[in-house]
């Protein structure tokens, strides 16, 4: 007579199977993981050197656009780099001359005042720790700016996480890192550096360039009481270094 006996799997072999099968699911799903974060931060670091190079890219076209009057009193120009911790956070303020309304439907000049400023912003997702804060580079565009009222206008964000906001000027003879009120002039030469520095892994992301304010020679002849009308009109756009290679020299457009 012949016995028929059930074949199948044992206990130690269904269990050395599962453990099997939780190593391999642990495995892939690292390796996703691993590859979902790198896509992020590639994504990530493209984003923010568009935000970068965009910010460097205004911010030399609107000082290409830079008012000049052969009254000093009715041009601006104010500063303060990053690195000047008796002057406040870093901003660039001046007068700057645009056709692009900052309002529509209202009355505006040709001549606004134009702020960059580095701020703090807390992030939404990390509202839950109070220290979690980034830094962000705002515009203020102020119509028909006058020195006795108040600053006011349209500010804007137009870059965030910036890690790096410097700001130096050249009166001819050497570099500041603060161009106050008082100066009551334009320098001849202004180096803005606006940069991201990652946290983690990743390369810095850093825009430089050079704006041309008053040449020596063009000093003497606003100080002088004469000076060319055509000065004011508005520039074209002008690009910066798309790297933190040799810088890139905006000058005034004749």
């Amino acid at each position: 007579m012949t016995t028929l006996r059930n074949k199948g799997f044992t206990l130690a072999e269904v269990l050395v199977a599962s453990t099997i099968s939780a190593f391999i699911a642990m495995v892939a799903v690292g390796a996703l993981k691993a590859v979902s974060d790198s896509a992020e931060i590639v994504n990530r670091a493209s984003e923010t050197t568009s935000e970068v190079r965009f910010a460097a890219r205004m911010l030399a076209r609107d000082l290409a656009n830079l008012y000049r009057d052969p009254d000093p009193k009715n041009m601006k120009l104010v500063g303060a780099s990053q690195e000047n911790a008796t002057a406040g956070p870093a901003s660039l303020t001046f007068y700057a001359v645009g056709r692009a309304k900052a309002r529509s439907e209202q009355p505006e000049g040709d001549v606004y005042e134009v702020e960059y400023i580095l701020g703090r912003t807390y992030q939404e997702e990390e509202a839950a720790d109070p220290e979690a804060e980034s830094m962000t580079l705002f515009r203020r565009l102020w119509p028909n700016p006058d020195k006795d009222r108040s600053p006011g206008g349209v500010l804007t964000a137009i870059a965030e996480d910036i890690s790096i906001f410097q700001v130096r000027f050249y009166d001819g003879q050497q570099w500041a890192d603060e161009w106050p009120e008082e100066m009551e002039s334009v320098p001849e030469l202004i180096e803005v550096t606006l940069g991201y520095l990652p946290e983690e892994r990743g390369e810095p992301v850093i825009e430089s360039f050079i704006a041309i304010g008053v040449r020596a020679s063009e000093r003497s002849f606003f100080m002088s009481g004469s000076g060319d009308r055509r000065e004011n009109e508005p520039r074209e756009d002008t690009s910066v270094s798309e790297s933190s290679g040799p810088q890139n020299v905006v000058s005034p457009g004749r």
